[in-house]
């Protein structure tokens, strides 16, 4: 049987995932069948998640960081979620949110049996005042989006953080996409921001690694330690990760992506993105559309539902946010001219 060909980046207009760089196209191919989870027997993979780590905190601001490569936003979410129930000294937990929060949160509470309570937003932002409302002693973790999947808007970090402390709670952010434009921005959002507990941040979106490349950052070592199990029959004695054996294509394109491109060459790319995502809005709201404005290099729009269909059928690869506005993510490899042919398709229909 005939494999079928991949889908092509050509008419991706909504994913957050992006072709890889070609560094680390090479390196995952490399390191496919090694695995960072026995790092007693493969030591090689197993320092390159050291280094990947290291260079997730000098992405995020942290000089020391712990953590590991995970599959990405869902797992790191969830384990940042086990990781403030374990630690808790409670029966009952609970986890504060945002609206706008990413739907692997609901995907932790089920399976952790945390309680899940979301807060409306501000201008598509976590509002501190009525996450307060649902904040209690049983409180473990209270959530900030840096970079939201709908909007690409990013939450008030420093007082949500300061909120998760009142009550001893944890303070975790969710910077799945966001975090490698962030950096370029003048958003205060990583551990050298605010005084963040745990954060996500995932090389296989904006970091252009290939997937799967997430990123679970911790700022102690000890809130790590709240994973561990024992492994009695690998030659490491313990593991913190939420899977067991894990593919070091990951831990190894990450390494390789970032040692390509940070920073500059991340620099460079947010000023792309972040300029054709103006140019669209510019465009969509010369035609009537209203426009979300990007805060980072996202847009979304009130296009109809109807000419969100006409343009999938044109083959445009668009999604709709839940208010039904289309949304485009203008990732590395959305380029204008994709966009002027997006824009002349629109002027067609």
């Amino acid at each position: 049987m005939q494999l079928a060909e991949p889908q092509d980046f050509e008419r991706v207009l909504s994913s957050m995932c992006t072709e890889p760089h070609p560094a680390a196209r090479e390196a995952a191919e490399r390191f496919l069948a090694t695995n960072p989870g026995d790092p007693g027997t493969y030591e090689s993979v197993a320092a390159l998640e050291e280094r990947a780590v290291d260079l997730l905190g000098e992405v995020t601001g942290h000089p020391d960081p712990e953590g590991y490569v995970a599959s990405g936003g869902t797992e790191a979410n969830i384990q940042a979620v086990r990781i403030a129930r374990n630690r808790a000294d409670t029966d009952d937990p609970n986890v504060v949110a945002p609206t706008s929060a990413h739907f692997s949160f609901t995907k932790a509470a089920d399976l952790l049996d945390v309680e899940y309570r979301t807060a409306p937003t501000t201008d598509h932002r976590a509002d501190p005042a009525a996450m307060a409302e649902l904040v209690d002693e049983d409180t473990v973790c209270v959530v900030a989006v840096a970079g939201s999947t709908e909007y690409g808007y990013v939450d008030p970090v420093p007082e949500v953080a300061d909120l998760a402390h009142e009550v001893d709670a944890l303070c975790h952010v969710d910077a799945a996409w966001g975090g490698f434009v962030l950096p370029f921005t003048d958003h205060a959002w990583g551990f050298d921001d605010a005084a963040v507990d745990t954060l996500t941040i995932d090389p296989h979106k904006m970091g252009q690694a290939a997937i799967p490349a997430g990123g679970l950052l911790v700022r102690d070592r000890e809130l790590l330690d709240e994973l561990a199990i024992r492994t009695p029959y690998l030659e490491s004695t313990s593991q913190v990760t939420l899977t067991g054996t894990r593919s070091g294509a990951g831990v190894a394109s990450a390494v390789a992506a970032m040692d390509a491109l940070w920073p500059e060459g991340y620099r460079e790319q947010y000023d792309r993105s972040m300029d054709n995502a103006e140019w669209l809005a510019d465009q969509l709201a010369a035609r009537g559309h209203d426009v979300v404005e990007p805060d980072l290099p996202l847009v979304a729009a009130d296009l109809s539902v109807p000419m969100t269909e006409e343009l999938r059928s044109r083959g445009w690869r668009v999604s709709k946010t839940g208010a039904d506005e289309m949304r485009v993510v203008c990732m590395p490899h959305v380029t204008r001219s994709m966009l002027r042919s997006f824009v002349a398709d629109l002027d067609w229909y």
